[in-house]
């Protein structure tokens, strides 16, 4: 005799349907906005708003820094902001800094990128990076926001928000002197010349002349 029976599925073998597909789209549009996805909170919102106050006064100063022929450079803001990113966060070469940039969607808000903007060649950001240091335009914004920092009480000889010790080495490495030195040479038109950057500098040889010692 042959019998006939009902086969029933196993609900156990689960759903590829219901499971959703691991797939990834070629092309990529938002409504959102850079802005949008960076958290209210995030620490480098704060960050963010003392560059902008900076840069409001030096504006003028980076307009005297190009010519008025020629092709448009990389915004001095960008470059600067882009390397306040290198030292809060340790980047340790341009093309880390520059491949990270590409890629994350908040360190391109900060420095002020939109998200179909192309990042920049690690070579050309190392040229006008050089720029901004050889003049004392990086120095002066990079001690206008320590200077933020520290009224707003976000530093301390213990801790510091950020990481503090990068931002200062921007900001006076130019100013370092041997301690057996005598004082600043004279300045050069508005600009005081500290000499050459020491090729190696210990705390115990050397100190900034910026720091009352």
């Amino acid at each position: 005799m042959i019998s006939s029976y009902y086969y029933a599925p196993d609900v156990s073998e689960g759903s590829d349907r219901m499971r959703g597909p691991d797939e990834q789209t070629s092309h990529m549009f938002s409504y959102l906005s850079p802005e949008q996805r960076v958290r209210a909170d995030h620490p480098l919102r704060a960050i963010r708003a003392m560059t902008d106050r900076v840069f409001a006064d030096l504006s003028p100063r980076f307009t005297k820094m190009y010519s008025d022929i020629g092709r448009p450079s990389i915004p001095p803001e960008q470059l600067l902001r882009a390397l306040m990113l290198q030292s809060l966060y340790t980047v340790r070469s341009e093309r880390l800094l520059m491949e990270e940039i590409d890629y994350s969607v908040l360190y391109r808000w900060f420095v002020g990128l939109n998200m179909d903007d192309p990042i920049w060649s690690p070579t050309t950001f190392s040229k006008n990076r050089d720029r901004l240091l050889a003049s004392d335009i990086a120095g002066a914004f990079f001690d206008a926001v320590l200077g933020q920092a520290r009224a707003a009480g976000l530093l301390s000889d213990e801790h510091f928000t950020v990481d503090g010790t990068l931002l200062e080495a921007w900001a006076s490495l130019k100013s370092f002197r041997r301690k057996d030195e005598g004082p600043p040479a004279a300045t050069r038109g508005s600009r005081q010349s500290y000499g050459e950057f020491p090729r190696r500098i210990s705390t115990e040889r050397h100190a900034s002349v910026h720091d009352g010692s």
